[in-house]
């Protein structure tokens, strides 16, 4: 079966959905989305470092993400505003990747692969690492559900509770790195963020609860990946930008349909 490269994409696109809807739910209720695109920028860097230092592209791009996140949270701390970090580790790091990129010698490097991403190349190998990493996620998120959710909705109750928001906070930044460089492969760097955001936001039409909300958005991502790579192959168009058009479409009719019941109510 993982012989047809169709098959491996639509399985890559599939674990990848699974990883980022739990994910994307959080980063929905927390407000994060401009974190998720800054984390996103920040891979292209840690492409860079991995292919400079001839090490695993998921390796590097973890660490680099987990850097930058210290980095926001210590500068966030000094008084800067969150935004404003974002915006500057964000885009600088994008930067400063694609100029490693260019200085590297002895590679063949596609950028468009590494920005838009190449789920058509998906090997064997790649569908193992997409799919641990979408397993450890999943795992860690679901071990921590609880915590993170009563964090999420109110940091005091949290304390008294006897959690520390700063910890949920680091689980979730060690979940969105991993997600983000399994990721690459399947959408890119640029659209990473999308697959967290749009099946999150869209599930929260139908949902009435926070768990059949991340339920709702991992179904939301593997039909976006599955019809996406179908209309990639039918229109000739790429298929990664294919995957998250399909997902801002299916937010669209679903937010017509939400809008609707809230009116005839």
């Amino acid at each position: 079966m993982l012989d047809d490269f169709m098959t491996r994409a639509a399985l890559a696109g599939v674990g990848v959905a699974f990883a980022a809807a739990p994910l994307g739910c959080f980063v929905v209720w927390r407000r994060m989305a401009y974190f998720g695109d800054a984390t996103a920028h920040a891979a292209m860097l840690g492409v860079a470092l991995s292919l400079a230092m001839q090490i695993s592209i998921v390796a590097g791009t973890v660490m680099v993400v987990l850097v930058m996140a210290v980095a926001v949270n210590l500068l966030t701390w000094r008084g800067y505003a969150m935004d404003t970090v974002l915006g500057v580790l964000a885009h600088s790091a994008l930067a400063f990747g694609l100029v490693a990129v260019s200085f590297l010698s002895g590679f063949r490097i596609d950028l468009m692969a590494y920005l838009f991403g190449d789920i058509l190349a998906v090997s064997p190998g790649d569908l193992l690492v997409i799919w641990g990493g979408a397993a450890l996620v999943v795992t860690l998120i679901a071990s921590r559900w609880s915590a993170l959710l009563t964090s999420t909705l109110n940091e005091e109750l949290a304390y008294a509770g006897g959690l520390d928001p700063r910890r949920e906070q680091m689980i979730l930044t060690l979940c969105m790195a991993v997600t983000v460089a399994v990721a690459i492969k399947v959408v890119g760097v640029l659209l990473i963020a999308a697959m967290l955001i749009i099946p999150a936001a869209a599930a929260r039409n139908l949902a009435r609860t926070p768990e059949a909300m991340a339920m709702i958005a991992a179904a939301i991502g593997g039909v976006s990946a599955v019809a996406g790579l179908r209309a990639a192959y039918v229109l000739d168009a790429p298929a990664g930008p294919s995957i998250v058009c399909v997902a801002a479409l299916l937010f669209a009719g679903l937010g017509i349909v939400g809008w609707r019941n809230h009116r005839g109510t």
